[in-house]
């Protein structure tokens, strides 16, 4: 196997890129340029991930099938590290999802294979076959596709899953995704990008084009060559167009017209035979099911102490766009919202140009991540127990909706706002609590009243009353506690509906200044 060559920057792997004391670790994935499965995986061995360990689960799996090799490479100018993948059988058979759930389930009883690679491998396969099966129409089991089932592919998801799962990342946030623009060639003929099945993973997540920025000349000088000429090739081959997510060889003269011959101009660049006007593929379905797969948020770099930081390579050094991904790798560290645009003017906040007067009692963020999954099998004497223990693990909120899952069965989706420093404990809770395989996320944005609490007494009983207060700082609602309430019926021997009277009757009795 061969290794990246060393490097003049203090090693990713060192105690200086590991938080102290095991605590979180973050990461953050820019995929500005775009992002497949081979980048990804290079960008993580960069970051101090051991390509040697990733092998073995790789031969734990699937014995004699693939090899690692990793080579440091410059793209555009920029060093990276390339992993490529060497299938080692002639014919490797067309996996279903079934066939790799089964693969990956029986793999638990295999102690080189951790459980956590494991689990989050089986995430990104399922976001990859439901995204494959709603393409096709047909059942996400039932997908026969080769682009998951090759075992370049295989080896692209399981080794990034491995590599994240070494570099002892707890959560993570993900950049915007380039996924290109125009036609390719591909096993179904001609189709657009972003290819049907990245157009299915990217739904609820930003994402552009990827246009190369216009040339603003050289204002400045480097030890290396930028040719910003922008005549480059259009095909952003992360090499999985060589044996994994998209098979090209299809022959110019089975192309629409459109699509034959060439090259030809396309805003005074020149676009190699068989691509149509555009900037061609730079997110495969892979890259975008990882990205997906391993991180809860979409947006800016979180605050974090940066640790370490990976670059992955693809195939093409395409001039004027580094052809890379990168992976920034830290400890996370407190996020302050700024002050509101009131609070700047001094004028319709409360409390004046010093900020709120009635800071909100939760420190209720108004963003958050709402984690989610459907359960068909759980005794219903164990969902109270479980929304509970969600809510012990930091949720902001857990819920219970009914529904009617496939073939008609009666099921529970289980639903937990989370912060974002929150969403692992919480995912993990109720994957352990639910007994489900996994979870779904999604980035949420919320309106909220502050909230504050008093007490009242209520014949010798102290209840908690919620205080709501609007943006200029006025109350609006006064709501007891229900669990005060409960008590103090209990210790009064009234009943509930009785003492909640009382109580809101004490709440909203108390002095308006209050």
């Amino acid at each position: 196997m061969t290794s990246p060559a060393p490097s003049a920057f203090p090693s990713p792997t060192s105690s200086a890129c590991t938080p102290a004391g095991g605590g979180a670790t973050t990461a953050w994935i820019d995929a500005t340029a775009g992002v497949a499965g081979d980048m990804l995986l290079g960008a993580l061995v960069d970051a101090g991930a051991d390509l040697d360990a990733v092998q073995g689960v790789l031969d734990a799996l699937i014995p004699g099938s693939v090899r690692f090799s990793a080579t440091r490479v410059a793209r555009a100018g920029q060093q990276a590290t390339k992993v490529d993948v060497e299938v080692l059988v002639e014919d490797p058979p067309h996996r279903t999802w079934a066939s790799i759930r089964e693969l990956l389930e029986r793999s638990r009883q295999n102690a080189s294979v951790p459980e956590r690679t494991i689990d989050l491998a089986l995430t990104v396969f399922g976001l990859l076959a439901e995204a494959e099966g709603a393409t096709h129409g047909v059942p996400a089991d039932e997908v026969h596709f080769h682009e998951v089932g090759a075992l370049d592919s295989l080896a692209d998801v399981i080794g990034a899953c491995e590599a994240w799962r070494q570099l002892g990342i707890t959560k993570g946030a993900g950049s915007v995704i380039a996924v290109g623009s125009g036609r390719i060639r591909a096993a179904h003929g001609d189709i657009p990008v972003p290819v049907p099945a990245v157009a299915r993973l990217v739904v609820g997540w930003p994402t552009v084009a990827g246009e190369i920025l216009p040339s603003r000349g050289h204002q400045h000088s480097h030890d290396h060559d930028h040719d910003h000429d922008h005549h480059h090739d259009h095909d952003h081959d992360h090499d999985h167009h060589a044996h994994g997510d998209h098979h090209h060889a299809v022959d110019d003269e089975h192309l629409p017209a459109h699509t034959q011959g060439g090259p030809h101009a396309h805003g005074g660049r020149q676009v190699p035979p068989g691509v149509a006007p555009g900037i061609g593929e730079l997110a495969t379905p892979t890259g975008v099911a990882l990205v997906r797969g391993l991180v809860a948020t979409a947006g800016p770099q979180p605050a974090m102490t940066v640790r370490t930081i990976g670059v992955g390579a693809g195939t093409k050094d395409t001039p004027g766009r580094p052809n890379v991904v990168r992976v920034v790798i830290g400890e996370p560290v407190a996020h302050t919202d700024p002050p509101s645009a009131s609070a700047d003017a001094g004028s319709a906040a409360p409390g004046g140009p010093d900020g709120p007067a009635h800071p909100d009692a939760h420190d209720t963020p108004a963003t958050a991540v709402q984690i989610e999954a459907n359960v068909d099998d759980l005794d219903p004497r164990l969902w109270p127990g479980t929304v509970e223990a969600l809510l012990e693990q930091g949720a902001l909120d857990a819920w219970l909706t009914p529904i009617v899952m496939k073939r008609g069965r009666p099921a529970i989706t289980v639903h937990a706002l989370a912060r974002e420093v929150d969403v692992d404990a919480v995912s993990a809770t109720m994957m352990q609590a639910t007994g489900t395989l996994g979870v779904r996320m999604h980035a949420v944005t919320r309106r909220i009243r502050s909230r504050s609490f008093e007490q009242v007494q209520v014949q010798g009983q102290s209840i908690g009353v919620k205080v709501a207060r609007d943006e200029s700082g006025a109350v609006v609602r006064r709501e007891p506690e229900f669990r005060d309430v409960a008590a103090a019926a209990r210790e009064l021997g009234i009943s509930e509906r009785e003492m909640l009277q009382l109580a809101r009757s004490a709440a909203a009795h108390r002095p308006a200044g209050d």
